[in-house]
């Protein structure tokens, strides 16, 4: 099979990796020239390109049996509300429709921020989306319905934070930075529960639902057991810092009632890696 991964971060670089190693051909993409060689240590192709780029994906896709969306936002333009704005646009948005205008079987990874808070007693599927105005669920749903309305093929992949690569900054990390970069001042909600994955549980979901043949929604979360909040965990981070605690702006809601990944798992998948806690 012929694979292409746009946007071969921690995530994407983890699929791209189980699909070389199984006997794939798979064309990975970077915006960044000097990552080739590190793509291309995974990867039997390269491309650098943005996602947004027609004619550059048209190509990389050019035979392709699935084109598999694995793009972030930079992280250094995701904490102020007005670079989110274009930063989302540019990164998310155009980059699913450009995917689905090139291809018939896009699947794109997704947020559970387009669940915003979330209403009722247990989110699933089906459970409404979110009005938030912010960027980042905004753009979210934004391509996820260019995937789901333009590519016959078309899946979609909601995961919640990622975590676990040796080149993640662990939870402390994060705090002692949101300390000295920003004031203590984070976009996030304070009661939001701190669902995460691991990123080869991330990848393994993007795997089933490509092998599978899998189209639609799917929630890949880990829900064995119902995580603390942000403000327990970076709370007692804090405390053990010797820091005030963190103010959360809210800007960005993201689940405060429990997630069900009860649809992926009745497909087989199964996290393997994650936990709940902050480690």
């Amino acid at each position: 099979m012929r694979y292409v991964v746009i946007g071969c971060g921690n995530v994407g670089m983890e699929l791209a990796r189980r699909w070389s190693a199984a006997g794939h051909h798979v064309v990975g993409t970077t915006t960044s020239p000097a990552r080739v060689a590190e793509v291309a240590g995974v990867c039997a192709d390269v491309a650098v390109l943005r996602g947004s780029d027609e004619g550059a994906v048209r190509r990389a896709a050019r035979g392709a049996d699935a084109v598999v969306l694995t793009v972030s936002p930079r992280v250094g333009r995701a904490f102020d509300a007005r670079d989110r704005v274009q930063e989302y646009a540019d990164t998310l948005t155009a980059s699913a429709a450009t995917a689905a205008r090139v291809h018939p079987r896009v699947v794109f990874t997704s947020s559970v921020s387009v669940y915003g808070a979330g209403t009722g007693a247990l989110i699933d599927e089906d459970s409404p989306l979110t009005g938030d105005h912010d960027a980042s669920p905004r753009n979210f749903i934004a391509a996820e319905r260019a995937v789901l309305d333009a590519s016959p093929g078309g899946a979609v992949v909601r995961i919640p934070d990622v975590y676990g690569h040796p080149r993640d900054l662990d939870y402390p990390a994060r705090v002692r930075l949101a300390h000295e970069l920003l004031g203590g001042s984070v976009p996030f909600a304070a009661d939001a529960l701190l669902y995460r994955i691991d990123y080869r549980d991330a990848a393994a979901a993007l795997d089933l639902v490509v092998r599978a043949g899998l189209t639609g929604v799917y929630n890949a979360v880990p829900d064995a057991v119902v995580p603390p909040t942000n403000r327990e965990v970076f709370g007692a981070i804090c405390a053990g810092q010797g820091r005030p605690d963190l103010t959360y702006r809210a800007e960005i809601r993201t689940p405060v009632v429990p997630v069900s990944s009860a649809r992926l798992r009745a497909e087989g998948w199964a996290c393997t890696h994650s936990v709940a806690g902050p480690g």
